[in-house]
């Protein structure tokens, strides 16, 4: 059998069908395999997530149960037991969040460690030039020569990190096997903005980050939200970016724990001497509470807000409307959304219902996961299902 594709999906895929006592081809286009192994979570690798489940995941094409048969049957209690078993420490940040203690580098080490164990033949700068079908199964004209196999696996992923050496092979291969592709987009990516005073509010506070509830199209987040000198960034940003569209407001709570008209109200009356900026300073940062107080308010003492200013102030901290001008696009985005129809494929064996014996699986499908180790899980979980029955 042949994988195309290095990454996590794809090395999972090899070693566990090599366990099966399968001979084992793995290509990949890049110079190294598992570059995004080795850069996800800022170097440490959110290898997987705890709470892993299909609610967690989603699809451009509406087709929610597709992911369910493989997370079943590969769980983050899998993930830790071959994690724990090459010896390699990990903690958990928050949320269910599973992050080496050391580096990135022992997750792909783990796996190289098992590709070479299994005697997993394994090539790097090995593009593939052309796939046609044969009664047998498929040939492949590639780098190191012509190859023909029973199996053949696409594990090429999205197209998020060109830098990293991501591209739409893989989409086209399901093109030209009949697939459909859904439309692609960046997905867990930052905002840009565009409008002159937002922008120079995002410039000024350029790496203040601050807890908020974010919303977007029936899909609420909180975590912390980052400001950029290009825009808004952080995990809950970046989770409600999937669900974004062009031209769509998004509604940020910057006081997620209050009700800012019964807070502001209650300082009113307690400290009416006191500006608008001390009171904010209690939440948010000086510079911060400065700005805002600044910009979009008054910098006057409490008493001399009116109950209709002061409603209108806490009408913006619960529920400041943004409307992005876009996004970074794939040059930072940590996923891919659409993809490869999965109505097209078996939810079971990630198999061709189009082509037998071609198979699809990780980002390079229509499934995207939250932010969080996510899709990790949905790599490790449909390479492995895939591995079952190639």
């Amino acid at each position: 059998m042949v994988i195309i594709g290095a990454g996590a999906a794809g090395l999972m895929c090899a070693i566990t069908a090599a366990e099966r006592g399968r001979r084992v081809l793995l290509l990949d286009s890049s110079n190294k395999p598992g570059k995004k192994i080795l850069m996800s979570g800022g170097g440490r690798c959110n290898f997987t997530n705890m709470y892993a489940e299909p609610e967690n995941y989603f699809s451009q094409g509406g087709n929610p149960h597709f992911c369910k048969s493989a997370l079943a049957r590969y769980t983050p209690w899998d993930v830790i037991a071959m994690v724990s078993g090459h010896g390699i420490p990990y903690h958990e940040k928050k949320l269910g969040q599973l992050f080496c203690d050391r580096s990135s580098k022992d997750i792909l080490h783990m796996l190289l460690g098992e590709c070479e164990r299994l005697g997993i033949e394994l090539h790097v700068k090995a593009p593939v030039h052309a796939i046609t079908r044969t009664e047998n199964g498929y040939d492949l004209r590639t780098e190191i020569g012509d190859v023909s196999c029973t199996s053949l696996v696409i594990a090429t992923g999205g197209l998020s990190i060109p830098t990293l050496g991501a591209t739409g092979f893989g989409y086209d291969v399901a093109r030209q096997f009949g697939h459909a592709v859904l439309p692609t987009r960046a997905g867990l990516v930052p905002f840009t903005v565009t409008d002159h005073d937002l922008k120079e509010l995002c410039t000024e506070l350029t790496g203040t980050s601050v807890d908020a509830v974010v919303g977007c199209n029936g899909q609420r987040f909180r975590e912390n939200i980052l400001f950029t000198h290009r825009g808004l960034s952080g995990p809950a940003i970046l989770q409600i970016s999937s669900f974004w569209h062009p031209g769509d407001t998004v509604e940020i709570d910057l006081l997620p724990d209050r009700d800012a008209v019964e807070w502001l109200t209650g300082q009113q009356a307690a400290r009416p001497n006191s500006g608008l900026q001390t009171v904010l300073a209690e939440v948010f940062t000086k510079k911060m509470s400065a700005l805002l107080a600044a910009r979009w308010f008054a910098a006057k003492p409490m008493k001399q807000f009116t109950a209709g200013e002061l409603r209108d102030v806490a009408a913006t901290l619960n529920g400041w409307k943004v409307v992005p001008a876009g996004t970074e696009g794939y040059r930072t985005a940590e996923v891919t959304l659409g993809g490869v129809d999965t109505r097209e494929v078996s939810s079971k064996t990630l198999e061709s219902l189009k082509s037998p014996g071609l198979y699809f699986i990780g980002e390079v499908l229509d499934i995207a996961g939250h932010l969080g180790g996510f899709n990790f899980q949905w790599a490790w979980a449909s390479g492995h299902a895939a591995a079952q029955v190639v």
